[in-house]
């Protein structure tokens, strides 16, 4: 297997041996070990577990008010369909009460663009849950107003992939000429000053000529690495992450296609190497300069490695997706037809929850769905893969100590 290297806060499976997590991993894998002893003796195989996943990327909502070129859930931004707001608490009760740890606004819109955002964040705190916002940053007043809920270990992080206000603004194509780049960052302050505790992250996708989305080429925005590092210092956020952009297939999957360049890639690779190096010089005690690992193995050259995955994703049981489009098994797999489990309010649907992805571990082939993807959790996958297959007793005592990071 290919060393797997990656920032804390994508090693996945030092997280779920944390005493808080450990226990669900115990009995999963409890429960993966003996449905296979029934199939291969002809049994009738074991109820699966009343649980639910530990983390669940949320989207709000479909509704952007950006235009972003080398957006990847175009297709299925400012449709009609909308959750229905009670079904979707009564959703997220049930998940808590089974088993859910954590929940990240992010994805298939601007969360903070749905009419009751502040008061899902304050909601979503009253059941105790860690919560993280992905946001274009246009709404600075709203995610000001969510500020008072956030506790440490929440963070909120803004998608804004450029230095420059003129990058920004071909990258983005915000609907109101007034929301620039400087004005998105002026609010990190105001905002820290109502409250400083939770984590408050500037996230740079990296592109290059020649990458696309579909037919649409996206704008190069290597030249913008270190200085979006240095805004982002001199704006007070925490840290910068940066990351490959990813495109869709056929398929729907999200992969990291290299190949397309209109250069060499060794050369793009060169640039980007040294373009991060540089932004590493303006690390400081209270601010840093982080990299993916999708851009750690991309860089590497073994990012291919990271694409033969396990039969069944183990994953999508501890993490899934929910949208108004329903809910699926995986971000790389949002609005895709094959990945979905059910409805958006699955989880309120009596058992559906579990029927559902019970469904999906049999019968979702992550050796096939996934072969093109570079899959952030493909160390995990195989890391349960090789617990449930082997026959010594887990250890009821944590492997490791608790951290309190429960995002996955």
């Amino acid at each position: 297997m290919p060393e797997r290297r990656a920032e804390s806060i994508h090693d996945f499976a030092r997280k779920l041996q944390q005493p808080s997590l450990w226990p669900y991993v115990v009995d999963y894998v409890a429960w993966q070990r003996a449905r296979r002893i029934a199939k291969e003796q002809g049994l009738e195989e074991p109820a699966l577990p009343a649980l639910a996943p530990l983390s669940i990327n949320l989207d709000l909502t479909t509704a952007c008010n950006f235009a972003c070129d080398h957006c990847i859930d175009w297709d299925i931004l400012n449709s009609k369909v909308r959750h229905d707001d009670e079904a979707l608490r009564a959703s997220l009760r049930t998940m808590t009460e089974r088993g859910l740890k954590s929940v990240i606004l992010i994805g298939g819109g601007e969360p903070s663009l749905y009419p009751g955002f502040p008061a899902m964040v304050e909601f979503l705190k009253e059941l105790g849950l860690q919560v993280a916002v992905v946001s274009n940053g246009s709404r600075g007043d709203r995610l000001l107003q969510i500020a008072p809920f956030l506790r440490p270990g929440d963070w909120i992080r803004l998608s804004l992939d450029s230095g420059s206000n003129d990058v920004f603004e071909r990258m983005h194509h915000p609907a109101s000429k007034s929301c620039t780049l400087d004005e998105i960052c002026s609010w990190v302050a105001k905002i820290k000053a109502v409250n400083a505790t939770f984590q408050f992250g500037f996230s740079f996708v990296i592109t290059w000529r020649g990458s696309a989305r579909g037919n649409v080429k996206v704008i190069e925005n290597i030249q913008e690495i270190e200085l979006a590092a240095a805004r982002a210092r001199a704006s007070g956020f925490d840290y910068i992450s940066y990351k490959p952009f990813l495109e869709r297939t056929g398929e729907g999957s999200e992969v990291l296609d290299p190949a397309k360049t209109e250069v060499e890639l060794p050369f793009v690779l060169a640039r980007i190497r040294a373009a991060i190096d540089a932004a590493r010089t303006l690390e400081t005690p209270g601010f840093r300069v982080l990299e993916s690992t999708n851009l750690r193995v991309l860089m590497a050259g073994n990012w291919r490695d990271f694409t033969r995955q396990p039969r069944t994703c183990h994953m999508q049981m501890l993490r899934q997706v929910i949208t108004p489009l329903g809910t699926f098994n995986c971000p790389a797999h949002r609005g895709v037809d094959k990945a979905r489990l059910g409805e958006g309010a699955l989880w309120a649907l009596g058992e559906q929850g579990v029927v559902g992805t019970r469904a999906l571990l049999d019968g979702f082939d992550a050796s096939v769905q996934c072969r093109e993807v570079t899959c952030l959790y493909n160390g995990t996958n195989w890391w349960l893969e090789q617990l449930v297959l082997s026959s010594a007793p887990l250890p009821a005592d944590a492997p490791a100590a608790e951290t309190a990071d429960w995002f996955l």
